[in-house]
């Protein structure tokens, strides 16, 4: 239902979100279709950085950005999903898109729809195309919604780098059962002659990529074989087949940011950027809800004595990557508030963190109709080794431990959605 305070762009979107029966319906017949008759923007567009992958796409998006605009580069920038306000996806020339020039970018985008069958996704990602067409800029950031072949960022003929990030086991139900399989669909964005930035995979997964790239005759600068990436006395180094750089340890905290940060580098690397723009990449890039420290808000004043972070990381990936910064955090009893979708393996996130937590607090996702009964997330954690309880809010939650633990660290986490109305409540 829609708020008092909504605005122009709030009741459009909503309307839009009426268009097509089902959420994700993978396929780029409707998108060809908008773009037409929106004058291809797609093909209007300043050079294009497309990044697929299963974790790690929005902080090495991130890293590249900040990279680029320390060189001076006006750089548009497509991400999703959003956290707390829908014109956090569309970034022009280094700004979020006002709410006068989304609004109107949509009434154009749903004219020129017809009142034609079009998922959410696929007429905002067209809306974006058309604001960054009409745009000047140097670069395009493009991040994947899911997948990557039959994605509806997946339009651009001739980009000028793409990335492929580490690939894992998400969204079975749309990309296939296996990691072979859904690799396939994320290097769906590689094309011909275009270079092609590899992370850290899975060698079943590289293969299918390898293999793509071969057909498509796309060059490949693979991680641990065309470049590495490693912490050494607090340091960052990089290295790859043009020299060595000895860089600062990103800014974005945990263990997995050093691939990130890799892979960023070896995108400004191949673009013919050198060290400076490097550097900023590691050290300016900013990206909320990605083990982000909150320092401000009611969330925070609430429980001045403690540690509050949050996390939007969904998948056992995420929860690896999760469990390897606590583990590296300075001891402390950590808490998690947790709530996660309906569509997630909620044990194969929560196992990797149980021999980092004190105690679980299972929540429901405030407005999310797919959410998981905090009970059930609770059952989960109990199995996966957790003792766990539940809670009405994270409010409620953080009243609870603060009451029990008043100098605990707390990560609220489980799913970007959470992340969002969290960053929403706390201001």
């Amino acid at each position: 239902m829609t708020t008092p305070q909504a605005t122009g762009s709030d009741l459009i979107l909503e309307r839009m979100m009426t268009l097509h029966p089902k959420v994700i319906d993978l396929t780029l017949d409707r998108v060809h279709r908008l773009l037409a008759a929106l004058g291809h923007p797609e093909r209007g567009l300043p050079p294009v950085i497309h990044v697929a992958g299963t974790n790690g796409k929005g902080s090495t998006q991130a890293m590249i950005r900040a990279g680029l605009e320390a060189a001076g580069k006006r750089v548009h920038a497509y991400t999703s999903p959003h956290l707390a306000r829908f014109h956090e996806r569309i970034r022009l020339a280094g700004d979020l898109i006002s709410e006068p020039a989304l609004t109107a970018l949509l009434d154009e985008c749903v004219a020129a729809n017809g009142g034609e069958e079009i998922t959410f996704f696929e007429i905002t990602t067209c809306a974006a195309f058309a604001a960054f067409a009409r745009t000047p800029a140097d670069f395009t950031l493009l991040e994947v919604g899911l997948g990557g072949r039959l994605d509806a960022t997946n339009v651009v003929e001739k980009p000028a780098l793409t990335i492929i990030t580490p690939v894992s086991l998400d969204h079975q139900q749309y990309l296939g059962e296996t990691l072979p399989e859904i690799a396939g669909e994320k290097a769906g964005i590689i094309k011909r002659g275009v270079p092609c930035i590899v992370g850290p995979q899975a060698p079943e997964g590289l293969a299918v990529i390898e293999a793509r790239a071969e057909r498509l005759g796309a060059p490949l600068f693979v991680h641990g074989q065309h470049w590495h990436a490693f912490a050494e006395a607090g340091r960052l180094i990089y290295q790859d087949e043009n020299g060595l750089l000895d860089l600062p340890l990103p800014n974005l905290p945990g263990p997995h940011q050093i691939q990130n940060a890799g892979a960023a580098i070896a995108a400004l690397r191949a673009l013919g950027y050198g060290e400076a723009a490097c550097e900023a990449a590691v050290t300016r890039a900013e990206w909320p809800a990605r083990m982000q420290r909150l320092r401000r808000g009611p969330l925070v004043d609430m429980a001045p004595g403690v540690e509050l972070w949050l996390d939007g990381g969904h998948n056992p990936a995420g929860g690896e990557a999760l469990a390897a910064t606590l583990a590296q955090m300075p001891a402390r009893p950590t808490h998690l508030i947790c709530g996660m979708l309906n569509t997630k393996d909620i044990g194969g996130y929560l196992r990797p963190l149980a021999p980092h937590v004190t105690e679980l607090h299972a929540i429901w996702i405030p407005g999310e109709k797919n959410t998981l009964p905090a009970e059930v997330t609770a059952g989960a954690a109990t199995a996966a080794g957790m003792k766990a309880t539940t809670a009405e809010s994270a409010a409620a939650a953080l009243a609870a431990i603060t009451a029990h633990d008043p100098a605990a660290r707390v990560l609220i986490c489980g799913s970007l959605y959470l992340a969002g109305a969290i960053l929403r409540e706390n201001g």
